[in-house]
């Protein structure tokens, strides 16, 4: 009996048509005529458009949804998303301009990160955009600066509780972090907070992420919600102001690989739904925000490269490829993998081979670590075809060396 490997989740996000995939209606084939060169990322407009439709219907109507730019800062996409979603997450200077460029107000825009410079927080202030402040010697730096240059700072506290977020990709909180402050040092930072007669807009709280266990993330909500409404309840027995916003952070995940499965949505949105009710009870006007990145737009995309060389050696069949990790780090397995794992990887013009050869595609580095797929059925691939990687859409270009070994950077297209 012939042992079952697991499979990777059907990517049936792009259509097929004569054996190519296609993607924003076009032939990949015709696509990597008009990008003009390989390798390339293509993102899919309509299925950003959708994921973010689908997410609000599931959601509570009074949800705020977030995009963290961090994901992909690509522009276009970014100006798409502006247009979407009803804030922006960004971790930069950088990410910050790019959201104003866009359009975002200000007051929608909220700057996380653990090491912000001065020149960053003045940026914000002048900006007026949120400041998740993420230390106390951050908060006195900015009510310093704010001060000085007579701007009113809006400012929220970034926690970081005394839980993780079970199951996840990335954790960010649970234990000693460079992320945010100790939940239970909220209550001295809100005290001087409120003894330099400053007003706090919100609490962050962000448990984790890449996370496909909808019962742990229930989990991480129920917990956030205690916590935050708790501390609420100090800031308000210190101030007569009232929170304006919560944001729970997210910690949605997409199936990368084999015997993944996606996350059950309507089982997170349904428990939400209670999250948000009792959030409101209590503080009736406040904003209640989650935010995300990879959910948003990394099944939307994929990276392409074409076959420059094909190879036998000792037995294994290489497709060498122009593309590599210095593009695309996540899927060589050197973006966080323990144990390297494959992405689900198509020839994009040959996409149903009808007798699959097992092969490896590799980039052109110089480099053992050069892999894009390792022994998956691609073999029929000759030179000249076009490899396909999904779930590419988030944590691709703007996550990888792009400068190593001095090859030129891939392009990115909106279609």
């Amino acid at each position: 009996m012939q042992e079952e490997h697991p499979a990777h989740t059907a990517q049936t996000q792009f259509a097929v048509i004569d054996n190519c995939l296609q993607v924003g209606g076009m032939a990949l084939t015709r696509l990597a005529q008009r990008a003009g060169s390989t390798p390339f990322y293509a993102i899919e407009r309509a299925l950003l458009t959708r994921r973010v439709q689908d997410l609000k219907k599931l959601m509570p109507e009074q949800l705020a949804i977030h995009y963290s730019i961090k994901a992909n800062p690509m522009p276009a996409l970014v100006a798409h998303m502006a247009g979407l979603v009803d804030g922006f997450d960004v971790a930069s200077a950088g990410e910050m301009q790019l959201a104003l460029d866009v359009g975002m107000t200000p007051d929608n825009i909220v700057f996380s990160g653990p090491g912000k410079t001065d020149a960053e927080l003045l940026q914000a202030l002048a900006a007026g955009v949120v400041v998740n402040i993420e230390s106390l010697s951050e908060f006195r730096r900015l009510r310093e600066m704010a001060g000085h240059w007579l701007y009113v700072p809006k400012i929220s506290l970034r926690i970081n509780p005394d839980f993780a977020l079970k199951s996840s990709g990335v954790s960010m909180s649970g234990g000693a972090k460079p992320f945010g402050i100790d939940a239970e040092q909220i209550p001295e930072v809100m005290a001087e907070l409120h003894q330099a007669a400053l007003q706090l807009h919100g609490l962050h709280i962000f448990a984790g992420s890449q996370n496909l266990n909808a019962a742990a993330i229930i989990d991480a909500q129920t917990r956030s919600c205690e916590l935050a409404l708790k501390l609420a309840k100090v800031w308000m027995r210190l101030s007569d102001q009232n929170l304006r916003r919560i944001n729970l952070g997210g910690g949605f995940g997409i199936p990368y690989f084999p015997g993944e499965r996606p996350l059950d949505m309507v089982a997170v949105a349904a428990h939400m739904r209670i999250c948000v009710e009792q959030l409101r009870q209590t503080l009736p006007e406040v904003r209640v925000e989650i935010e995300s990145g990879r959910y948003l737009v990394g099944e939307a995309g994929i990276y392409v490269a074409r076959v420059i060389d094909k190879k036998i050696s000792r037995g294994n069949c290489f497709l060498v490829s122009d593309g590599g990790m210095h593009h695309h780090l996540a899927v060589s397995g050197n973006f966080g993998q323990v144990i390297r794992k494959n992405y689900p990887v198509v020839v994009g013009n040959k996409v149903e081979p009808e007798d699959p050869k097992l092969a490896s595609v590799v980039g052109p580095l110089c480099t053992p670590l050069d892999i894009l797929a390792d022994q998956m059925p691609l073999g029929h691939a000759e030179v000249g075809d076009l490899i396909v990687v999904f779930q590419s859409g988030a944590y691709g270009r703007s996550a990888s060396p792009n400068g190593f070994l001095s090859h030129a950077a891939p392009i990115e297209i909106l279609v």
